[in-house]
C-alpha cells in the first residue's frame, strides 16, 4: 500500500503502514486470499485493457506498474496473465518486452515477492510459444507522488491500495483542544459526529487528486489505468457494507479496555486512514484532474459469509478466523505502533469471536469497485 509521508495527528503514515512481512503464519504473504479474490473479480478488466493499450499503440517494450504491489505472490499472477493475453495477441509475431515496475512504500517487504520471480518465469516460459523478456524492477515511494519517469508507463494497476489515504485526516481531532472527535471508533460510525466522514471525504479529494496529477504525467497518451478497491454502492458513508468490519474491531479494542489491556484515552486516539469511495465521488475528482476519460466503472459485491448468507456456527467461526488474519496482515503494524505488541493476540481473537458472531447473525458481504481510466 502507498502514502505520502505528511504526518497525521497520532502517526507518519508512510513510516508506519506496512502488510505484515514474511511468510508466517500471521505474514501477508500467508493472509491475501481475500485480496486474491477481489483481483480475480476484475482480471477481465485487466487483461482486456492491456491488450487494448498493446494493440493501438505496439510498443516494443510495454511497461506495466503495479502501485501498492505488497508482498506475497498476488503481483507476479497478474502480471502472469497481462503477458499472456499480449502473447496471445501477438500469436505467431514476437511479443514486446516487458517491463515490470512494482510499487509499495519503502518499508514493504519486496524480497517476499522477488523470491516468487524464479518459478513466475519459469511459467510464463512454458506457457508462451515465442518467450518474452521480463524485466522486474522494485519502487519504493508513494504513489501519491511521481515514481517513473515522464510518459513511460503504459498499464497502470492498483488493487485494494488506493483506499489508504497518505494520512489520517487532521479533522478527526478537534482544532482548538486537539482532542479526538470521534471517540470509541477508529473509523466513520453512525455515531461519528458529520465532521468526521467530511474530514475524510476531504483528505480521499486531495490524495486522489495528487494521484492522477502524478500518473497524468508517467502514462503514455492512450495508456490506461485499471483501478479496483474496496468502495460503496451509494453515498452513505455508515452502511454496514462500509463500516462493519472496522465497528468489530472498535468493539475489539473497547473488550480489551474492560478488561484492563487497555486504556481508553489510548483507544479514543487511534484512527485508521482508510477511506472506501463511492463511484461519484471517482467520477468527480477524474472530471475536475481532467487529465483521464473514465472508461468503466462497476462495483462487485462479494461474501464474506461461508457459502453466502448466516450459517452454521463453525463455518462462520472458520470464515471469521480468515477474515480476522486478514485484517491482522494489514493492521499490525499501524496497531502495534499505537497500543504496543502486547494486545496483538488478545485482540484478534476477540476480533475473530466478534465476527463470527456477526456472521451467524447476518449476511456480511462487502462492495469492490473497478475501474478503468483512458490517458488522454
Amino acid at each position: 500500500m502507498a502514502s505520502s509521508s505528511s504526518k497525521s495527528p497520532s502517526m507518519n503514515v508512510e513510516a508506519v503502514l506496512r502488510m505484515k512481512e514474511g511468510v508466517g503464519e500471521t505474514s501477508y504473504a500467508q493472509n491475501s486470499s481475500l485480496q486474491k479474490k477481489s483481483m480475480d473479480t476484475v482480471k477481465k478488466l485487466v487483461t482486456e485493457s492491456a491488450t487494448d493499450v498493446y494493440v493501438s499503440l505496439r510498443p516494443g517494450r510495454f511497461t506495466m506498474a503495479d502501485l501498492g504491489c505488497s508482498s506475497g505472490t498476488n503481483a507476479l499472477g497478474m502480471v502472469e496473465d497481462i503477458i499472456r493475453s499480449i502473447a496471445e495477441v501477438c500469436g505467431a509475431s514476437p511479443s514486446p518486452e516487458f517491463s515490470v515496475l512494482l510499487n509499495d512504500l519503502p518499508t514493504n517487504d519486496f524480497n517476499t515477492t522477488f523470491s516468487g520471480f524464479p518459478e513466475f518465469a519459469g511459467r510464463v516460459k512454458a506457457g508462451v510459444e515465442k518467450q518474452p523478456l521480463v524485466f522486474l524492477s522494485g519502487v519504493p515511494g508513494s504513489f501519491y507522488g511521481r515514481l517513473f519517469p515522464t510518459g513511460s508507463v503504459h498499464l497502470v494497476c492498483s488493487f485494494s491500495s488506493l483506499l489508504w489515504l497518505s494520512q489520517i485526516p487532521p479533522g478527526v481531532h478537534d482544532q482548538d483542544s486537539k482532542g479526538p472527535i470521534n471517540k470509541g471508533k477508529m473509523f466513520i460510525s453512525s455515531t461519528s459526529p458529520p465532521a468526521v466522514p467530511a474530514a475524510y471525504l476531504g483528505q480521499f479529494q486531495r490524495d486522489f487528486t495528487l494521484f492522477l496529477e502524478s500518473r497524468a504525467a508517467e502514462v503514455v497518451a492512450g495508456g490506461r489505468m485499471v483501478l479496483s478497491m474496496l468502495g460503496r454502492e451509494a453515498d452513505c458513508c455508515t452502511d454496514d457494507k462500509t463500516t462493519l468490519l472496522w465497528d468489530l474491531l472498535s468493539d475489539a479494542l473497547a473488550a480489551l479496555v474492560e478488561m484492563g489491556l487497555l486504556e481508553q484515552d489510548k483507544v479514543d486516539t487511534y484512527d485508521v486512514p482508510f477511506y472506501p469511495p463511492c463511484i461519484r465521488e471517482i467520477e468527480e475528482e477524474v472530471r475536475k484532474e481532467g487529465s483521464f476519460a473514465l472508461d468503466y466503472a462497476g462495483t462487485f459485491e462479494y461474501q464474506l459469509n461461508p457459502a453466502g448468507g448466516s450459517g452454521a456456527k463453525a463455518a462462520a467461526a472458520a470464515a471469521a478466523q480468515t477474515v480476522s488474519m486478514a485484517i491482522r496482515a494489514i493492521q499490525e503494524s499501524m496497531l502495534n505502533h499505537h497500543f504496543g505488541p502486547a494486545i496483538i493476540d488478545p485482540l484478534f481473537n476477540k476480533y475473530a469471536e466478534l465476527i463470527g458472531q456477526a456472521m451467524e447473525r447476518q449476511d456480511a458481504k462487502g462492495v469492490q469497485l473497478g475501474l478503468v481510466l483512458l490517458k488522454l
